[in-house]
């Protein structure tokens, strides 16, 4: 490999890291979508999910206060083993961990239930999870 490749390669690698970084920074100190918009992004989710007041499991579990929650923690859920491991382990849905596992769940986790696609857009996933941050354990809007 040539000189030039190398730092052609370097500077895309670089840049490409620089890229991610600036993303999850941004998303480590808060979701900083549009609430409103996420309302609208999780009526994909609400064949499987519910969440505030009076949210109950359904073929997923309720999904009030998941941002910090431990994984696999809401009671009378039956998790996949895939999330009953990283809930032995301590695991938390961080605002940057569900961006990953809402980018493409069985990619992210394999072994876990879940059959939705994912969302590939940015901008869809930033929103939704403005939108989860919204909510306390007990479904109430902060």
């Amino acid at each position: 490999m040539n000189s030039a490749w190398k730092d052609a390669m370097n500077r895309f690698i670089t840049a490409a890291a620089l890229l991610a970084l600036g993303t999850t920074a941004a998303l480590a100190q808060s979701p900083e979508g549009d609430p409103a918009k996420g309302a609208n992004v999780f009526k994909k989710c609400m064949a499987c999910h519910a969440v505030g007041e009076g949210a109950k499991n359904k073929v997923g579990p309720e999904l009030n206060g998941i941002v910090g929650r431990k994984m696999g923690a809401v009671e009378g859920f039956n998790y996949s083993d895939t999330l009953k491991e990283h809930n032995a382990k301590g695991d938390v849905w961080t605002a940057e961990v569900l961006d990953a596992y809402l980018t493409n769940p069985r990619s992210y986790m394999p072994g876990v239930k879940m059959v939705f696609a994912g969302l590939p857009k940015e901008s869809d996933r930033v929103n939704l999870i403005a939108y989860l941050s919204g909510f306390n354990e007990d479904g109430t809007k902060k």
